[in-house]
């Protein structure tokens, strides 16, 4: 199966720190090196891949649209679904981004024993890709707080309002329920749609894998293997200000978290995670469905030398004449 590859990766990843730290005694790689090489190579991988995104020449003009067009003042135009201006076209974005509008007005399209032609919404992959998305965003939200001194007090609050529905210590987050059972879900549905599955590649359920190692091993640092956050809060204090200082007695299941969250840190500018800047500098979402007032131009018209038809006719006539084929000109 093309799961078995990527699941024996991540259970390598897992090995390394733990034996590097518990057996070798590497404090210092896991906690030091291995962290600065993953943000190095995020930079300069997410900024290589945007640059190189946003300076490729679009020559068509492509906006995804699924609304009536600007024409006629008669005709009402759908301002978000064919935007005419960059108004519809940020309402389109925000929308997108937010609350993923075309993922939940995806349609699945499949065809049953009566030959029947069936549409109907997927309504379940919205939901778990917006639970999953919206709570990553919320838990390093959440994660702030091992960065910052004072503790910003927005940062406080959603702590509070994720652990608002329990008073156990220590507190189980929403958020940390919702993203496991989202991840779950994707992974399941990977596995179990026949269709799905054939088109995976091992870099899909690699991506899963590592965020349910990340998540795991996250929950168990808090929940199972109690960490000293102060210590931890000290040695995320001290690698942002490039002072290179290990805590001591912080517990091998924090250098495991840190080194799987480092490697999806390296892994993400090339992989498809990077679609989160991607979908900004998409042509299909943010170009304006303008065509009628305005020409596009392609950046790819340079001057080309061309051989007219008539110059054609000019130097093949005779030829042409012998062959029979008839001539606009004798």
């Amino acid at each position: 199966m093309t799961i078995l590859h990527p699941l024996a990766a991540v259970i390598l990843l897992v090995m390394l720190p733990l034996i590097g730290v518990q057996v070798l005694g590497s404090t210092y790689v896991f906690g030091i090196i291995v962290p600065y090489v993953a943000l190095a190579l995020f930079v300069i991988g997410f900024v290589f891949r945007v640059l190189k995104g946003g300076s490729s020449p679009v020559p068509f003009h492509i906006p995804t649209v699924c609304g009536q067009q600007k024409s006629f003042p008669w005709i009402k135009a759908s301002w978000i679904d064919s935007p005419n201006t960059t108004r519809g076209v940020m309402a389109r974005l925000a929308l997108e981004i937010l609350l993923f509008r075309s993922l939940f007005w995806n349609e699945r399209v499949e065809i049953k024993k009566s030959a029947q032609l069936l549409y109907k919404r997927n309504l379940y992959l919205w939901l778990g890709g917006l639970a999953f998305h919206w709570c990553l965003f919320t838990i390093l939200f959440r994660h702030l707080r091992l960065f910052t001194v004072p503790i910003p007090s927005l940062v406080l609050l959603a702590q509070t309002l994720d652990g608002i529905l329990q008073s156990l210590i220590p507190v189980l987050y929403i958020t940390d329920f919702f993203i496991f059972a989202a991840l779950i879900y994707l992974l399941l549905r990977r596995l179990r749609d026949s269709q799905l599955r054939y088109i995976s590649l091992p870099s899909d359920y690699f991506a899963l894998l590592l965020l349910l190692g990340v998540v795991c091993s996250g929950m168990l640092m808090r929940l199972v293997y109690r960490v000293d956050l102060v210590k931890v809060k000290g040695l995320m204090m001290k690698l942002f200000a490039f002072q290179r200082a290990l805590p001591e007695n912080v517990g091998v299941i924090f250098y495991v978290h840190l080194f799987l969250v480092s490697v999806l840190i390296a892994y993400f500018p090339f992989s498809k995670l990077m679609h989160t800047a991607g979908v900004l500098l998409s042509p299909t979402r943010n170009l304006k469905n303008n065509s009628r007032e305005h020409r596009h131009i392609n950046p790819w018209n340079y001057p080309v030398k061309v051989h007219s038809y008539e110059e054609y006719e000019d130097e093949f006539r005779q030829s042409m004449k012998e062959a029979g084929i008839t001539v606009e000109r004798e």
